[in-house]
């Protein structure tokens, strides 16, 4: 087999990278209008990188230094408690943002993990560099302020969906709203977000299978 010149590697890479750029416009422009001098700026701060499953994007004591916008893959964030057990507090898919976002608002060191359970494809946008532009593009202020709006509302309504909600309910609304991630993401995971173990889990599964 031909190996593929550097010259064509150089091509595809910029080709990725223009693809995974449109994708971050699509998402920023549901909510606010960028002109083309805007969308500029964004992407001469924005690098498109790889990540291995299993590997970190953040960890406890390091600072989250970045705004992580996943292209195609999959993540969750999570604690491990005083006996070592493992607490999923995010999952995030194609087209979410992902990070220790307390660490990275307030710039102290990390409580979280970030894992990639995929191999995954995102764009990063440095914290030196991404808020200086905010301040600069109220456009690019706006998406954010409305981002974070959205996943506020959304953690309360986890909050209180674990709190009212049976364990077949939560897993039920998981799977109406999410099901490429029931889907995509491992057993143990899922239980971990919803706060029940694997085996309870399963059985749940297997309880909907038999009532369909």
């Amino acid at each position: 087999m031909q190996k593929q010149k550097p010259a064509a590697k150089a091509g595809f890479f910029i080709f990725s990278l223009m693809k995974a750029l449109q994708s971050l416009f699509q998402n920023i422009e549901r909510y606010v209008a960028l002109t083309e001098a805007e969308k500029d700026k964004i992407s001469a701060i924005t690098s498109l990188k790889t990540i291995k499953r299993r590997q970190f994007i953040d960890q406890p004591g390091f600072i989250s230094k970045y705004r992580n916008y996943i292209v195609k893959g999959a993540f969750r964030s999570f604690f491990l408690d005083s006996e070592g057990k493992e607490h999923t507090v995010q999952i995030a898919l194609d087209d979410w943002f992902v990070s220790d976002f307390y660490s990275y608002i307030t710039q102290t060191p990390a409580t979280l993990f970030v894992e990639a359970l995929e191999d995954s494809h995102i764009l990063q946008m440095d914290y030196d560099a991404i808020e200086p532009l905010c301040r600069e593009l109220h456009a690019l202020s706006e998406y954010f302020r409305v981002s974070t709006e959205r996943a506020f509302a959304f953690s309360r309504n986890r909050a209180l969906s674990g709190l009212s909600k049976t364990a077949e309910e939560r897993f039920l609304e998981l799977q109406r709203l999410y099901p490429s991630m029931i889907q995509r993401v491992p057993q143990k995971v899922i239980a971990s977000y919803l706060g029940m173990t694997p085996e309870f889990l399963s059985k749940i599964r297997k309880k909907l299978t038999s009532v369909s």
